[in-house]
């Protein structure tokens, strides 16, 4: 996706339905092209830097609900399609290797 300098936080379209601690809500997934980013951008739109999923991978991502993920929005993470970011995830196994 972003390429050289220019750091970009992406925010998937998934939106799948799943109850976290008793509460049902629509989740998707917050990704960046560096950890550093990644983290900076999660904790200004308030989430916790312990929530990250597969850290220090390739699939190194927040997941995020609905409500958040509208807020990622507002604050300038760039939105894609799931698979889009899938396929932008594995091409970072490239790059950073396995998970």
């Amino acid at each position: 996706m972003s390429t050289g300098r220019d750091m970009t936080v992406y925010v998937d379209d998934m939106r799948r339905t799943a109850a976290v601690a008793g509460r049902k809500d629509r989740w998707s997934h917050l990704m960046a092209d560096n950890s550093e980013e990644l983290f900076a951008f999660a904790v200004g739109i308030g989430l916790r830097p312990e929530w990250v999923q597969k850290p220090g991978t390739y699939r190194e991502h927040f997941d995020v609900t609905d409500a958040i993920r509208r807020r990622a929005l507002a604050f300038g993470a760039v939105p894609v399609g799931f698979l889009a970011l899938g396929k932008w995830a594995r091409q970072r196994r490239a790059t950073l290797g396995p998970a």
